[in-house]
């Protein structure tokens, strides 16, 4: 038998840890009364190193202040999964009745998504798709609409023959693999004449730079470029061109057309200046607005059915969940200075 003073201190520690444990769960009551009552929201960013990640961020904490939310501290988990499940742990600790996250791992968040839906808490994924898991809803666009319009766009700039090369980003996230498959398959059906040239980058800037150094001088009669994130691959990519002489305006002779993602307001000037041709402009304004709109929704037990919405968009049925699809247009010279473009509207 242990002596009274240990049993004493024993049953002392015990206290304060179902304290500490009570005060946790009691958080997210605690800040639900100080916000009107609103339940609390976990926000999870994926990443700081991307131009079209960095305007999402401002959106959400924009639209998260105008619409009034009550949101827990924002964290972010830095492209790395562990940080993730870590960052989501807390979230739960603190009362979070709904998360939004990116992952950029779509395979590797499985588990995570399983502990969350069996304590009800409804996951709102942001561009990518997990690939296992339940999910409240995915707000995303069309990542198979990017690279096929990437790939008519190409194929008609270099008359269906020649030589492209494709930054694919991570094939261990969804929206790589859509991307990668549908220009391929596009480039198969539509331009044979066309030879791609698949340069896996893992989303990073330096390793695409590399891999398309290597890829000019092994074929310095390449006619285009595909950016699948011109967040992380614009700039690398015009520094390596420019720094090799190839940086050619549209129209004049030897300019490699390039097509990028993202939308971002560097793509636009660069498509003014004619460094690149297009982007797909992924809607970052309306990631950020439809996830906080969807994570309330699901915190309060709001349900949702597949098909038309009322915001130009569409709902689809997921193995796992739903899944809405935002537009996405091509943005070329003809409509580069379209104001309902975020990327014309960013800090304004």
């Amino acid at each position: 038998m242990k002596p009274r003073s240990s049993r004493i201190a024993a049953t002392a520690a015990a206290v304060v840890v179902l304290a500490g444990f009570a005060t946790a769960c009691n958080r997210g009551s605690a800040s639900e009364s100080a916000a009107g009552g609103k339940p609390a929201l976990g926000i999870d960013l994926p990443r700081a190193d991307s131009d079209f990640w960095n305007s999402y961020a401002q959106y959400i904490k924009q639209d998260a202040s105008t619409q009034g939310l009550n949101t827990l501290p924002v964290s972010n988990s830095q492209n790395d999964v562990t940080k993730l499940v870590a960052n989501v742990q807390v979230f739960q600790n603190t009362g979070a009745k709904a998360v939004v996250m990116a992952p950029q791992d779509t395979g590797a968040i499985a588990s995570t998504l399983e502990q969350l839906s069996a304590r009800k808490v409804p996951v709102i994924s942001v561009d990518t798709r997990p690939d296992k898991g339940n999910v409240y809803m995915v707000v995303r666009a069309d990542n198979k609409a990017y690279g096929t319009k990437a790939c008519e766009f190409l194929g008609k700039q270099l008359d269906g023959k020649g030589k492209v090369a494709e930054l694919q980003g991570a094939l261990s996230s969804i929206n790589g693999r859509d991307r990668s498959e549908a220009f391929a398959a596009c480039m198969k059906e539509k331009f044979p004449g066309i030879q791609v040239i698949e340069l896996a980058t893992d989303w990073k800037g330096d390793v695409a730079s590399a891999k398309l150094q290597s890829t000019l001088a092994a074929n310095p009669d390449l006619g285009g470029v595909y950016l699948q994130a011109g967040g992380v691959f614009l700039q690398p990519t015009l520094a390596l061109l420019q720094q090799k002489g190839l940086l050619k305006p549209a129209g004049e002779p030897g300019h490699i057309a390039i097509v990028s993602n993202d939308g971002i307001p560097q793509e636009f000037d660069a498509i003014r200046k004619g460094d690149i041709d297009a982007t797909v402009s992924q809607p970052a304004d309306l990631y950020a607005k439809y996830a906080l709109f969807y994570a309330q929704a699901g915190a309060e037990g709001k349900t949702f059915q597949p098909g038309a919405t009322d915001h130009q968009s569409t709902i689809i049925q997921l193995p796992n969940g739903l899944e809405d699809q935002l537009p996405a247009p091509l943005v070329t010279k003809d409509n580069v200075d379209d104001t309902s473009l975020w990327g014309n509207n960013v800090g304004k």
